[in-house]
């Protein structure tokens, strides 16, 4: 029963993650926190990425940006690699709550400036990139970041997916292969792996539907109410623990 819950939580941030522009691992990481330790939350989270950024990449194949690839993407790269090599010498605790503290920090930022976005220059988008890889590498998560940068370039919904979807799809293959070569996914595990790609598959297609027809503006912030009540719990486990 505790599985079937999971799928559906798991299907519905990758549905919210595609819709939103951040990824579903920023939704999914501290949701899966309540079935798996973190260290197999990483790995989970991973897997189901690789899967969504490939069919992402199919599914809004149009208008990639190819220099923000290189700028956003190969930084990302790099930090993301040092991020995942560092989740073995730290303690992973710290990361969780580090998590809900961001959650909460992002979105009261942009509850209360909607309008915020970044200069579209050359050193933001590296900047960014580097800072996003990060937080991929080291708590899971950098989509939010890397979501910003690129909206500074004013990119239209398809190029903006696309092109996210293709830097992502870099970033969590480098840090899904360090989490997987550091046995983060145990053997017990591995029936997830093609439930994964199911769930990718069915909650971007469904996601590539709605993105059509709901208001942007409104359902950001329906996703920012949803990413500051998920830093709450995150961070009101911690405590209870």
């Amino acid at each position: 029963m505790n599985l079937i819950l999971f799928y559906f939580l798991a299907l519905l941030a990758e549905v919210v993650g595609t819709i939103g522009g951040f990824g579903s691992s920023i939704f999914l990481i501290p949701i899966a926190g309540l079935f798996f330790d973190f260290q197999t939350v990483l790995a989970i989270t991973g897997v189901l990425h690789v899967f969504s950024n490939i069919i992402k990449i199919i599914l809004f194949h149009k208008g990639v940006n190819i220099k923000l690839i290189l700028l956003i993407g190969l930084p990302s790269i790099v930090f993301v690699f040092i991020g995942s090599i560092l989740t073995s010498y730290v303690n992973l605790k710290y990361a969780e709550i580090l998590l809900g503290v961001f959650l909460i920090v992002f979105s009261l930022i942009f509850f209360i400036k909607p309008n915020l976005v970044i200069k579209p220059t050359n050193t933001n988008a590296i900047v960014g990139g580097g800072l996003a890889g990060f937080l991929a590498g080291i708590i899971g998560t950098g989509g939010a970041i890397r979501g910003v940068c690129l909206t500074a370039f004013n990119l239209d919904k398809v190029a903006f997916v696309s092109t996210s979807a293709i830097i992502d799809l870099g970033v969590d293959f480098t840090r899904t292969s360090v989490y997987l070569f550091n046995g983060y996914l145990e053997k017990e595990f591995y029936y997830l792996v093609p439930i994964l790609f199911v769930i990718a598959l069915i909650g971007s297609y469904i996601g590539k539907l709605i993105l059509k027809k709901i208001p942007e503006k409104n359902f950001k912030k329906i996703v920012l109410l949803f990413l500051f009540i998920i830093g709450l719990v995150m961070i009101f486990k911690y405590l209870m623990h």
